[in-house]
This record gives structure tokens, C-alpha cells and sequence, in this order.
């Protein structure tokens, strides 16, 4: 009786200001038999300002895959304008 755990990003989205959201699925099995499915869902922004300044997001800890798709859409375009975005929402 082997009990195993995995966790795949099933799921990604490219949002309209550029922000990519990741579900994962958590997926429990008893001797390759599925037995329970839950989702977790989770966005990831283009850029970061919690230092006081715009930076990079840091998507290292992502999954290759989810790291893939925010490198392709991350143009210095789709920065620029989430970052004009978010400025404009916090005056």
C-alpha cells in the first residue's frame, strides 16, 4: 500500500496587465489509484515595488514551466505598463 504525493502547476494564465496566475493541483494516490484532487491558485506580478522601488519579481522558487511563461510574456513593455498600473492605483 503506497501513499503518494504530488504536486503539479496545472494551470497557467496570463492575465490582462501581465500578471501569471498558477493553480496547482495536489494529488494524493493509493497504488496509482487517485484518491483525492484539491487546487490551490496563486498570482505572480510582473514586478515588485515592497522595497520602495520597482524590481523584478524573484520566480526562482516557481515551477520551470510557470517560470517559462512568465519569462516569455515579461516583455520590458508589459512591466512598464503594470508598473504605470499599480502607481496610478496607489495615488
Amino acid at each position: 500500500m503506497a501513499i503518494t504525493k504530488t504536486i503539479v502547476a496545472d494551470k497557467i494564465e496570463i492575465l490582462e496587465k501581465g500578471q501569471v496566475q498558477v493553480r496547482t493541483a495536489t494529488i494524493i494516490k493509493e497504488d496509482g489509484e487517485e484518491l483525492t484532487r484539491t487546487f490551490h491558485r496563486h498570482v505572480v506580478a510582473p514586478s515588485d515595488k515592497s522595497s520602495g522601488s520597482w524590481e523584478d519579481t524573484d520566480i526562482s522558487g516557481e515551477d520551470g514551466r510557470v517560470q517559462d511563461v512568465c519569462n516569455a510574456a515579461w516583455t520590458p513593455e508589459v512591466k512598464a505598463a503594470y508598473q504605470a498600473q499599480q502607481d496610478a492605483l496607489s495615488v
